[in-house]
């Protein structure tokens, strides 16, 4: 719920997202569509990532990330290597 309609209507045309996280620490967000290019789906994942982490509460310890799973929305989860993933957008950028 918004009272300023035209600024959510202007934030989401221009990609922002919500994403939201279980109480066992799981975040589900959208990472694009099927008609989206490998590229386009890199910055969405980067920026994403980038988000998370900069997000991480001071006082967390230990391993923040430890796992990655893709998936379509009513698909299986393809587990993937976080630091394969670091990796991945350390290139894309």
């Amino acid at each position: 719920v918004t009272f300023d309609v035209a600024k959510a209507v202007n934030e989401i045309k221009a990609g922002k997202i919500d994403f939201k996280v279980e109480k066992a620490g799981i975040v589900h967000a959208p990472m694009g569509k099927v008609s989206f290019g490998v590229q386009r789906l890199l910055e969405n994942i980067a920026a994403f990532m980038d988000t998370i982490l900069r997000l991480k509460p001071a006082a967390s310890k230990g391993t923040y990330l430890r796992s990655i799973a893709l998936s379509t929305t009513m698909g299986p989860g393809i587990k993937v290597d976080p630091s394969y993933v670091k990796d991945l957008l350390a290139q894309a950028s």
